[in-house]
């Protein structure tokens, strides 16, 4: 069988006339780039990121570097959810890093990981962010193949976030965790058996006079979602969330992002998904 060893760089650059351009970019499979999308309304480019194979297979190695610059204003997405297949043997790794400059935004928005009976996957992510730049970046999990009686059945699952902002690191997490744990944490959490989590970590590029948006947010905590934010030692909040199905927590993941909208309002970018 054949393994991947794909890399996907990209390079957004703020112009004069106040728009964002893909200064650079190169990729290999499985990673594909469609045509971007400028969202004049919001003023912010839109990239998908496509997997154009059936998912991630023992042995693949992925690497993603996006970087934004000053001015510049991105949103990375993909259409589809990324899945992590059986594995008789071996793992798959993913590295994933993001850089903002000053007076940057990038959001980082993709579909669910679904991790499929029997397989081990690393993903590591580190975040960068200058002093005066801004993200919101969020990473959805299910718990697998629900329909197909695959809940949980993977056999390891190591995902890895690292933030700091300007020299100061402001978050460190590691989930590294079976199926058959996550599932006891969920039935404490009373979330079912098709729960599914979802974690979010957004840095302002300026400290937020009003934030009533907090006390929004927390009274989504209700009929089935947990959520709680915590504010980072730095600047910036975690947001994590936990949902009793996919459709509901890609419906939170929305209701956060219009909750979030009016203090930051590049979040109200359509990501154009049908």
């Amino acid at each position: 069988m054949a393994e991947f060893s794909g890399h996907l760089s990209l390079c957004a650059a703020g112009r004069a006339n106040g728009r964002t351009v893909l200064a650079a970019q190169s990729f290999r499979a499985p990673y594909h780039v469609s045509k971007p999308y400028w969202d004049a309304d919001t003023g912010v480019l839109l990239v998908q990121v496509v997997n154009p194979t059936a998912g991630i297979l023992s042995g693949d190695r992925l690497e993603s570097d996006v970087k934004v610059g000053e001015g510049a204003a991105l949103l990375v997405t993909t259409p589809s959810a990324s899945r992590v297949f059986r594995m008789k043997s071996g793992s798959a790794e993913c590295r994933q890093s993001f850089a903002v400059a000053q007076g940057g935004w990038l959001e980082v928005m993709p579909e669910p990981l679904v991790p499929h009976r029997g397989c081990t996957y690393r993903q590591t992510t580190r975040i960068e962010v200058a002093n005066g730049g801004a993200i919101f970046y969020a990473d959805l999990l299910v718990s697998g193949r629900v329909a197909h009686g695959e809940g949980w059945g993977w056999d390891r699952l190591i995902l890895e976030n690292e933030v700091t902002v300007g020299e100061t690191l402001a978050l460190r997490e590691r989930f590294d965790q079976t199926g058959a744990d996550l599932k006891v944490l969920a039935a404490l959490a009373g979330s079912g058996p098709a729960a599914c989590f979802g974690n979010a970590v957004l840095i302002p590029d300026r400290a937020q006079a009003d934030e009533s948006w907090r006390r929004e947010l927390a009274a989504l905590h209700q009929d089935g979602l947990w959520l709680g934010v915590s504010r980072l030692r730095t600047a910036g909040w975690s947001i994590k969330f936990v949902a009793p199905s996919t459709a509901r927590l890609k419906q939170a993941l929305r209701e956060i992002r219009g909750i979030l909208a009016p203090a930051f309002p590049r979040l109200a970018c359509d990501p154009r998904k049908l």
